[in-house]
C-alpha cells in the first residue's frame, strides 16, 4: 500500500511528504521494522518512542509518523532522509493506520462498544449469546478471547483491550468471515491508548463506573473522562445506517456523568426494587431526573441459589427473563444486554429472553468447581472494591452459611484499592484469607500488610475472622479446609487468567485449577517457590 493511501486516513496532519513509498508493514516496535516499513513514534507510558527513529530507519522503515513536539535532544532526527509525519497523537494515528491496512473492516459492522468497571466480560457474552440466538452473524472480542465464527482465539495474559493492530485484525477476519456484527469489550486503558480508535461504534454500553485504575488515569476524574470517550465518538463514528445509540445504567452514579456528554439516542436501564418510584435515588442524587429517557426495568426479580428469574419490560415489550448466572450485578448486565440488542438493534424480545438463558455461565466469572464437596466453591474475577462486595452479595444468594472469601491486590497498581477492598470483605465477608495476587516487584508482605489493617479495622480478629498466607494455593486450601456443609469459598481476583506475576516474570496460574487440587486435598503452590518470592521482593 501506498504511504498517500495510508496517511488519508489520518484524522491530524501537518504536512504531506514530497515522496510516495510503497509501505510493506505498520509497526510502532521498533524491533519488528523491516525495509519498506512506516514506523509509528510516540511517547509511552515510560519510554519515548522517538528514541528509536533512528533505529527504525537503519533497520528500513521508508517513513516515520511521530507526534508533535520538541525534536530537541534525540540525537540524529534533523537530517532523516525519509518523510517525518507529525501528528496530535501517535497512538491515534497508529489504530487509524492500522485500520486503513485493513481496508476499514469496522466500517462494514455493526460495531457495539461495551465498557465499564466491573460486568464488562460479561455482558459482552450476554450480547453475543443474543445475537446468535436471534441468527445474526456476529463475533466478539473480550478480555478472555476473540470469537470469530467457529474460531476462538486467546486474547492474552491479562484483561485488557487488544493492541489496535491486533483489534484491528480481528476485524479484518470477522469481515472475510461474512461477519456483519461485532461486540467488543472496551477496557480504559483500550480507550486512554486509543486502541478503539477507527472502531466506527454503533451502540456503546456502560456497566458501571466505581474506584479503579486511578495509578493509570490518575483520579477517578481521569478514569471517567477515559470511559465517557467512547460515547463521545459515537457523534463522530461513520454512518452506516443504524441510530447511534448510548446505553446507560440508571441505577449507577455513571449515569448523571454520561448523560450530558451523549448526542444521539439513549436507552436506559434499571432495577425496580421494592419501594421505589419511577425515579431512583440516583437520579436525584445527580439532579437529572429531567432526562426522561426510555428505560428497560427489572421488576419482580426473584434470586435462587443458581438462577435469578424476573420480568424485563419498557413501553414497547415485556418478556420474562431467567439466567443461570447469579447476584443482582447480573440484573443489571442482562438488562444492559437487552437494551443494547432488543432496544438498540431491533432484535425480537423472546429471542433476547433465549440468548440470556442460553449463556449458562462466563470463565470466571461466578464460576463454579465441583469436586463432590459439600459446599460451594467459586472462581471470581472481581478485582475491584465494587466487584467483591457484588460477589459476596451474590454469594449470599447461594447460601444460608458462610461466605468465606480468598483474595489479594495487585503491584504496582493502585494503592488504595488494598484498603477498599480489606475494608468490603472485613464488612461483608465472614471469613477471609488474604494472599498473593500479581505482586510484581513490590514486597507481597507491604501488599497483603495494608490489607490486613482494613480488614482488622472493621473490628475482625487475626486467626479468627482472617489469615494471611502468601502462597495462594495454599490460602485457597485453607479457605476450603474451613468451610461447613452449605457455606461459599470464594477465590477473587484472577477469575479465568492464566498467570501471576512475580517480579517481572509470568508464572503459570489458574485459580481453577488451584481450587480443584484444593478439594482433592493435593493444594497446589503458588509458583514461584516461597524463596523465589522474597528474591523477587
Amino acid at each position: 500500500m501506498r504511504l498517500s493511501q495510508l496517511i488519508a486516513a489520518l484524522p491530524s496532519l501537518e504536512a504531506r511528504p514530497d515522496s510516495d513509498p510503497e509501505i510493506t508493514l505498520v509497526t510502532d516496535d521498533s524491533r519488528r521494522v523491516a525495509p519498506g516499513a512506516l514506523f509509528v513514534a510516540y511517547r509511552g507510558v515510560s519510554v519515548d518512542g522517538r528514541r528509536f527513529i533512528p533505529d527504525a530507519v537503519a533497520r528500513g522503515a521508508v517513513a516515520i509518523v511521530g507526534e508533535r513536539g520538541d525534536l530537541t535532544g534525540f540525537q540524529n532526527l534533523s537530517g532523516l532522509d525519509v518523510p517525518y509525519l507529525q501528528v496530535r497523537s501517535g497512538r491515534q494515528a497508529l489504530a487509524y493506520l492500522h485500520a486503513a491496512w485493513n481496508d476499514f473492516p469496522a466500517r462494514r459492522l455493526i460495531m457495539i462498544g461495551v465498557t465499564g468497571t466491573d460486568g464488562k466480560t460479561t455482558t459482552t457474552n450476554l450480547i453475543y449469546s443474543i445475537l446468535k440466538v436471534a441468527g445474526v452473524r456476529a463475533g466478539m472480542i473480550s478480555t478472555v478471547n476473540a470469537v470469530i465464527g467457529d474460531e476462538m482465539l486467546d486474547t492474552g495474559l491479562h484483561v485488557t483491550t487488544p493492541d489496535a493492530d491486533e483489534v484491528q485484525r480481528y476485524l479484518r477476519r470477522m469481515v472475510d468471515a461474512g461477519l456483519t456484527h461485532c461486540v467488543l469489550e472496551v477496557t480504559s486503558h483500550g480507550l486512554a491508548h486509543r486502541r478503539v480508535d477507527a472502531c466506527e461504534f454503533d451502540v456503546a454500553v456502560v456497566t458501571n463506573i466505581t474506584h479503579e485504575h486511578l495509578d493509570i488515569h490518575g483520579s477517578l476524574e481521569g478514569y471517567r473522562a477515559a470511559k465517557a470517550r467512547l460515547f463521545e465518538s459515537l457523534a463522530a463514528a461513520y454512518d452506516k445506517g443504524v441510530p447511534k445509540t448510548a446505553v446507560l445504567n440508571v441505577d449507577d452514579a455513571s449515569y448523571g456523568y454520561l448523560r450530558p456528554r451523549v448526542r444521539g439516542r439513549v436507552l436506559a436501564y434499571r432495577i425496580v426494587r421494592h419501594g421505589d418510584t419511577e425515579v431512583t435515588e440516583t437520579l436525584r442524587e445527580n439532579a437529572v431526573s429531567p432526562w426522561r429517557d426510555r428505560a428497560i426495568r427489572a421488576t419482580d426479580v426473584v434470586y435462587e441459589p443458581d438462577a435469578i428469574r424476573f420480568v424485563a419490560q419498557d413501553d414497547s415489550l415485556s418478556v420474562p427473563i431467567e439466567t443461570s448466572l447469579v447476584g443482582e450485578y447480573n440484573v443489571s448486565n442482562c438488562l444492559a444486554a437487552l437494551a443494547a440488542t432488543a432496544g438498540a438493534l431491533g432484535v425480537p424480545p423472546e429471542a433476547a429472553a433465549r440468548g440470556i438463558a442460553g449463556l449458562k455461565s462466563v470463565p470466571g466469572r461466578m464460576e463454579r468447581v465441583d469436586e463432590g464437596q459439600a459446599f460451594i466453591a467459586v472462581v471470581d474475577f472481581a478485582h475491584t472494591p465494587n466487584a467483591l462486595d457484588k460477589a459476596i452479595a451474590a454469594a449470599r444468594t447461594m447460601t444460608q452459611g458462610q461466605v468465606i472469601v480468598v483474595f489479594g491486590s495487585a503491584g504496582l497498581r493502585d494503592r488504595e484499592k488494598r484498603r477498599m477492598m480489606g475494608e468490603v470483605a472485613g464488612r461483608y465477608a465472614d471469613k477471609i484469607v488474604i494472599t498473593a495476587e500479581d505482586p510484581r516487584t513490590e514486597p507481597l508482605d507491604a501488599i497483603m500488610d495494608a490489607t490486613v489493617h482494613a480488614v482488622a479495622a472493621q473490628g475482625r480478629a487475626e486467626g479468627v475472622d482472617f489469615w494471611r498466607v502468601p502462597d495462594r494455593g495454599e490460602a485457597i486450601a485453607l479457605a476450603c479446609s474451613l468451610a461447613q456443609p452449605g457455606d461459599v469459598v470464594m477465590a477473587c481476583g484472577k477469575g479465568h487468567e492464566q498467570s501471576m506475576c512475580f517480579g517481572e516474570t509470568e508464572h503459570a496460574w489458574d485459580d481453577r485449577a488451584a481450587m480443584r487440587a484444593a478439594l482433592r486435598g493435593q493444594p497446589l503452590r503458588t509458583l514461584p517457590t516461597a524463596g523465589a518470592m522474597k528474591n523477587a521482593e
